[in-house]
């Protein structure tokens, strides 16, 4: 049966009575309820404090645990937005330039099939690509920028183009594109080839999907995507299922090696002190899990923080 509408009081109830869940605190858990909604909340954070037998909340569990874990995921999809833009930046100045300098400057350029990878496997993909291209280039009207060169000039450089597309279309870009393309600008990161960075981006345009639209990061996990095994990997001693490392390929750590390899070392080290920051000041509030716990839902090995003491 759908679950019926219940006021806020009502939810405070039903979560007192329904569930074992300590409210000492009613007015502190009614702003809180009307700021972010129970769905986003309860039904967004209450994993790790769930009895899986009985479906209700562990004894001794406080609405207060749940709101932190909720503050902590707030703050860690600020931190690696920050730095998911850093690297998105990067991308669209390097592919840009790659493209522009073989092909030109004309918007035709980027809207030629010819220019791109062939084949029918990937014919249908590139051809919706080209139609969001052309759509932003000579129909949009949200970005003054691009309507100026249309207006001005009568066409859109790839350099304005790209300051309006999603990193989405970004990454897509980039893997149509040919090769040599590819390769100029894959070759702008350490220890990192034209394949790979593809996957890094086809992770990265899922985890950042999650940090824009205020979704659960911490525990998200990219099944269709995964970031390619490192030499980090083997240096931290991830365990591995038959050929398969069991952390760091499609979780957040994965997003953390990513970051390792695509930002520079001073952006990294910041990153990294942030997020230790972050984590600690999370294990010390009040209602936390466990570190243990927390690192399994984030796939963080428990020796995460030497990721910048080894070579790439």
């Amino acid at each position: 049966m759908p679950k019926p509408f219940l006021t806020f009081q009502d939810q405070i109830v039903f979560l007192e009575t329904n569930k074992n869940l300590l409210i000492p605190n009613h007015d502190f858990a009614l702003a809180k309820l009307k700021q972010i909604g129970y769905f986003s909340l309860i039904g967004g954070y209450k994993q790790p404090f769930k009895n899986p037998t009985t479906k209700k909340y562990k004894d001794g569990t406080r609405f207060e645990g749940i709101v932190t874990l909720y503050d902590f995921d707030e703050e860690l999809r600020e931190l690696f937005l920050k730095y998911i833009l850093k690297i998105e930046r990067h991308i669209r100045s390097l592919l840009s330039y790659a493209f522009t300098d073989k092909y030109g400057e004309q918007q035709s350029e980027y809207l030629d099939t010819a220019n791109y990878v062939r084949g029918k496997k990937h014919a249908k993909d590139v051809n919706r690509l080209i139609h969001t291209l052309d759509k932003l280039a000579n129909c949009n009207s949200d970005y003054p920028y691009i309507n100026h060169q249309r207006q001005t000039y009568g066409n859109v450089p790839l350099w304005v183009l790209f300051n309006g597309v999603s990193f989405g279309t970004l990454s897509k870009f980039y893997s149509f594109t040919t090769y040599d393309i590819q390769c100029d600008v894959a070759k702008n990161f350490d220890k990192v080839n034209e394949r790979q960075l593809r996957q890094y981006l086809g992770v990265i345009t899922k985890f950042r999907n999650v940090c824009a639209h205020g979704e659960r990061l911490y525990s998200y996990q990219t099944y269709n995507n995964e970031i390619p095994d490192t030499p980090l990997h083997a240096k931290l001693g991830i365990s591995q299922k038959g050929a398969q490392y069991v952390l760091g390929k499609h979780d957040l750590f994965a997003v953390v090696i990513a970051f390792r390899y695509l930002l520079p070392n001073d952006d990294f080290k910041r990153f990294k002190a942030s997020l230790l920051r972050c984590i600690q000041s999370y294990l010390k509030s009040l209602g936390a899990m466990s570190e243990k716990d927390l690192f399994q839902y984030m796939g963080f090995p428990s020796n995460w923080i030497k990721i910048s003491s080894y070579r790439k």
